[in-house]
């Protein structure tokens, strides 16, 4: 009881109730949002071309709007942009079940895209701001697991109680954000958590412009290695389900259904060893869980290319989730690590460039699977993961030489 007590308040009470909002939130939005081409198919006219338009414009808007979050929260606070941006996505949701024109419903998924881009930019941010330095590794990591949690949970939920993909599922999860985001007021009220991320008198960096954010952005060398190696890692995870599903499909007995274990393989991989994993690997530098992930998605890749039975295709998928459970926290505290106080969500916004990824992926692989075959597709995914590592490892130098410097400014001034 006393250990269960100390967890606790080892975090400040705003990071558990985005935690725990973030099981809910999810929970409740994957009995919908994967349903969504489903949905719209049942209840328009509309093309299979032009429905895969509308589910893939909210995560394109939502590349680039984690950025503009990211620099939004850092200029006016975080506090007001957060609830702001769950209540736009209670009314996208709640919108895809009142309208059905073409363009109506393109325009709903691009708001949901941004403003759910703004919200995971800006929650991470938040936490960063209230969670010591030394535990945010640890926060992150859990947030991932929640998000898991939600993903292996909804759809499942969503089927038992037969509303999966239905405008009910819709309406459930547009009322699940309202009710997260009204606790989020009332506890950011409670515990005196204002729109200010500088205050002058307390030793804290002053807000800077946006001109400003822009030269300091354009300028971090170690900030654009991490973006495109994040970019490449991404590429590699963005495609696995997509090519993956078409080449057990035309080559493997039962291809579709072997898919849809696999699949589950992978969620429930994170579920069971993400808490035990990310306890093993604190002891070890942030640049060695991401070079120790990498090297095992790229084992996976190999492991994919290489199968030709259910087994080995999930024993392959088990270790290449091994590496995205050592990667994703990683790479969120790698970008914590490098901001500056006074522009954490305008980083953590850059970071999330790197979901460009989740397009390249798909394009990319496809491609190779068409012209060269399965094998061959996976094992040029696996060597893009490893030549991610050229990438963090020239930011990870970089940084560390930064440091140097300013250790030896600092002496010097003394």
């Amino acid at each position: 009881m006393n250990k269960l007590k100390q967890a606790w308040e080892a975090y400040h009470p705003v990071v558990h109730l985005l935690m725990g909002g973030t099981v809910f939130v999810m929970l409740t939005q994957c009995m919908s949002l994967p349903f969504l081409a489903i949905y719209l198919s049942e209840t328009t006219t509309l093309s299979p071309a032009y429905i895969g338009v509308i589910v893939g414009a909210g995560p394109l808007a939502g590349t680039f709007g984690g950025f503009v979050g990211g620099v939004l929260s850092d200029l006016f606070g975080r506090r007001k942009l957060m609830i702001l941006s769950m209540l736009m996505m209670a009314i996208a949701f709640a919108c895809f079940i009142v309208f059905s024109q073409p363009l109506a419903l393109l325009f709903i998924s691009l708001a949901l895209g941004l403003a759910a881009s703004f919200y995971g930019t800006i929650s991470k941010a938040m936490m960063g701001d209230l969670t010591p330095e030394d535990k945010r590794f640890r926060v992150f990591s859990n947030r991932y697991l929640a998000i898991n949690l939600g993903v292996a949970i909804g759809p499942m939920l969503g089927a038992f109680l037969g509303i999966a993909g239905s405008g009910t599922a819709f309406l459930l999860t547009a009322i699940s954000y309202v009710c997260f985001a009204a606790l989020l007021a009332i506890a950011c009220k409670k515990y005196a958590i204002v729109d200010t991320t500088a205050k002058q008198g307390e030793g804290e960096a002053e807000k800077p412009s946006l001109g400003k954010m822009w030269q300091v952005l354009s300028r971090d060398v170690v900030l654009l290695s991490f973006v495109f190696g994040g970019i490449l890692l991404v590429t590699v995870h963005g495609q696995m389900s997509v090519t993956l599903s078409q080449y057990l499909r035309e080559n493997i007995e039962e291809g579709v259904a072997l898919f849809g274990v696999v699949m589950s393989v992978n969620g429930m991989t994170v579920l069971l060893l993400q808490i035990p994993l990310t306890r093993l690997v604190e002891r070890f530098s942030l640049f060695s869980r991401i070079a120790g992930g990498a090297v095992l998605m790229a084992a996976g890749e190999v492991g994919f290319a290489t199968s030709s039975s259910w087994s080995w295709f999930i024993a392959a998928m088990v270790v290449f989730t091994l590496g995205e459970i050592l990667i994703v926290p990683a790479e969120y505290a790698q970008i914590d690590q490098i901001s500056p106080a006074n522009m954490r969500g305008t980083y953590y916004g850059a970071q999330s460039i790197s979901n460009l990824g989740s397009f390249l992926g798909p394009w990319a692989g496809g491609m190779v699977l068409s012209a060269y075959g399965g094998p061959a597709m996976f094992l040029v995914m696996a060597g893009l993961a490893l030549v991610s590592l050229i990438f963090y490892r020239l930011g990870q130098r970089l940084h560390e030489k930064k440091q140097q410097r300013s250790s030896v400014v600092v002496e010097t001034a003394s």
